[in-house]
């Protein structure tokens, strides 16, 4: 009876991803739900390895790092896992033809956050494309659903959203990534000068990467529109929320969206998707 074991590590990413974001839960909900299984197993996937790199301080990071590492693909090959996460993760890897070039690139940019990077602009773009954008296009290829056509034209939206979000994250936990885990992900900035100046230009570099990803988000199929553009509602609001406040407060704590805040945006954004105006 597989079917059990596989319902269970499904639900087991649902519950990762619930307790981890409430704003990706909002979104997910808002998927079609044939959709919205296949992208809580991304989400506790990615969730999991982000934990072993950021959380886990008294083990050996590396070691679990090349043991998930290695037990990803054995999953992936052998159709099955005895971890729940990855169990699920290998289902919708092999249903959607993810490719492994995608999860190797997200798994380097996870070793990268193991060691003390400088990050120069090259290294700060493989990161970028590691940690975030290719998570967009594993979530492209479960909402495109083997449609190459459509998958190819929404390609570099999905990937402009990712770095967004990815960017947004970053101007958010600055000050717990620089104070707690030593890390300086911007390249040519240091952290104990920041400048408005400096945050700016990071600044203008998102909202680019917004526009055009909502290109794409009004391109998506039905199904995953509604969520996916809920999912940019809430991180355009704390993009906006940031850029009101100085680089001093924002190295000083870190900015928030209340949760009666975001339920106000998913009622909104559910109006713009009913009457067309996304």
């Amino acid at each position: 009876m597989k079917e059990i074991f596989d319902k269970l590590s499904t639900q087991c990413s649902e519950m990762i991803t619930k307790r981890y974001s409430t704003s990706f839960s909002l979104g997910i909900y808002f998927l079609n739900p044939k959709l919205r299984q296949p992208i809580y197993s991304i989400y506790g996937f990615v969730r999991v390895a982000d934990e072993i790199v950021d959380s886990f301080h008294n083990f050996n990071k590396e070691l679990l790092l090349s043991r998930f590492r290695r037990d990803c693909f054995e999953a992936i090959e052998d159709g099955i896992s005895l971890n729940p996460v990855l169990n699920a993760f290998q289902h919708v890897v092999n249903k959607y033809h993810i490719e492994r070039e995608l999860i190797e690139l997200f798994l380097d940019s996870m070793e990268m956050d193991l060691k003390q990077e400088e990050y120069t602009p090259e290294k700060y773009n493989k990161y970028i494309l590691g940690s975030a954008q290719v998570v967009g296009l594993m979530c492209l290829r479960v909402f495109t659903d083997g449609n190459k056509k459509q998958y190819d034209e929404l390609k570099d939206s999905a990937m402009q959203l990712g770095s967004a979000f990815q960017k947004v994250n970053f101007l958010r936990d600055v000050n717990a990534d620089f104070y707690s885990l030593s890390r300086t992900y911007f390249p040519n900035v240091n952290l104990s000068s920041f400048s408005n100046t400096e945050k700016r230009i990071i600044e203008e570099e998102i909202e680019d990467e917004f526009r055009q990803a909502l290109v794409g988000i009004r391109k998506l199929p039905p199904s995953a529109k509604n969520g996916v553009y809920l999912a940019y509602v809430y991180y355009k609001k704390l993009f906006n929320k940031i850029k009101g406040s100085s680089a001093e407060k924002v190295m000083a704590e870190r900015i928030r969206i209340s949760n009666p805040r975001k339920f106000a945006l998913m009622f909104d954004s559910i109006i713009r998707y009913k009457t067309n105006t996304i």
